[in-house]
């Protein structure tokens, strides 16, 4: 279970943050700056795009009936049933991110516009909807119905945790994978004559 999580949260990871990439070029196309403190109220004039962005932002956190909790929660279940010492350090990870993203969205969208420069920016265009389009049906798709994504990934990883069952030692695996090895070559020592350039190993003579 953990193992198709991580595999599925590869997905997410590029299903969010090529959103979120694309939020910041957005912002910073109109503005030409990435500081936080240039910004406030950005909801009151770009109502669109800060609906994608609360929605992109919820992703990430790994809300429920979005991708990233499905990914998140499989993932802390493996760790869990494996070793919880280990998923017990991730899980404040999660807790951690959230707060950051919850903190930047209040400073940049809510309140009033505290900078006359933000007062004329323009709401997305249906182009740049467009490009949000795909990725919000994904991150829906896969947090209401993920099954489709696992039952694709159920054989491959379960290949995958029988190999590491069958033979834990990752060499013995690797080896047969790069074909035969090659033979040790043994290099003699070699003895000549001392101030006569390089060292050249004497023939010994046949009897």
């Amino acid at each position: 279970m953990g193992l198709s999580g991580s595999v599925l949260q590869q997905i997410n990871h590029g299903i969010s943050t090529g959103a979120l990439f694309l939020i910041v070029g957005i912002l910073y196309e109109r503005r030409h700056t990435r500081e936080i403190a240039e910004y406030g109220g950005i909801s009151n004039v770009m109502p669109l795009y800060a609906t994608i962005t609360m929605i992109m932002f919820l992703s990430s956190m790994g809300l429920p009936l979005l991708n990233g909790f499905v990914g998140e929660f499989t993932i802390l279940q493996g760790a869990f049933t494996a070793n919880w010492k280990w998923a017990a350090w991730a899980a404040p990870g999660v807790v951690l991110a959230a707060a950051y993203l919850l903190w930047l969205y209040q400073r940049v969208f809510f309140g009033t516009v505290t900078n006359a420069k933000n007062e004329k920016l323009h709401d997305l265009t249906p182009r740049e909807i467009l490009t949000f389009v795909p990725l919000i049906i994904m991150a829906l798709w896969i947090g209401v119905y993920p099954k489709p994504f696992f039952q694709i990934l159920e054989q491959p990883v379960n290949q995958i945790v029988q190999t590491i069952h069958d033979n834990p030692n990752a060499n013995a695996q690797v080896r047969p994978a790069l074909g035969p090895q090659a033979p040790a070559v043994v290099v003699p020592k070699i003895v000549g004559a001392k101030g006569v350039g390089p060292n050249v190993a004497a023939p010994k003579a046949s009897n």
